[in-house]
């Protein structure tokens, strides 16, 4: 949309089903773990994924979601020429603190629509992560939640050893 001049550069917002969608500014906690997980992903995933920052997965011509992270299949192009799509998609991640409605009652359902994997929401308020996976009709058939995560393998990196251990403490 800020390609083609729609939107200024710098506006926060998201294509969802048509719809432009304004993102809350992020505050000091999300952003410091937003930072925090993005070491951890890089170190973990290597060459196996490009980690991406706040930047859009296109889903359809209608919805292009901006997630807080993503794991994408590596290309050696990086995503200059297209936003990464569906089946780019290995991981899509939510860093909720004023958005945990909207990430759980509408991203969740329209990731699995799409495919994409697997799906996290933290939720900063709780202090708790949720694990999407097995996406099938429209929704995740595997869902877990925990508040003391450690060691998670995303589903379509089964090599990749990610250590959440202490990214929920304050």
């Amino acid at each position: 949309m800020a390609e083609v001049g729609i939107l200024s550069e710098d506006a926060r917002v998201e294509l969802i089903e048509g719809e432009i969608i304004d993102m809350a500014s992020a505050g000091t906690e999300h952003c410091g773990l937003i930072s925090q997980l993005t070491r951890f992903l890089v170190n973990a995933v290597a060459e196996q994924a490009h980690v991406r920052v706040q930047l859009p997965v296109r889903l359809s011509d209608i919805t292009e979601p901006v997630p807080d992270l993503a794991l994408v299949a590596p290309r050696p192009d990086f995503y200059k020429r297209r936003h990464p799509g569906p089946n780019d998609t290995f991981l899509l991640i939510e860093v909720s603190q004023s958005s945990l409605r909207y990430d759980l009652q509408i991203k969740a359902p329209l990731y699995a629509r799409h495919g994409i994997p697997e799906y996290w929401v933290i939720n900063l308020a709780e202090r708790q992560i949720r694990f999407f996976r097995s996406p099938n009709s429209g929704q995740y058939t595997e869902v877990a939640t925990s508040d003391t995560p450690g060691v998670v393998t995303p589903v379509a990196l089964p090599t990749a050893r990610i250590d959440l251990t202490g990214v929920l403490d304050e």
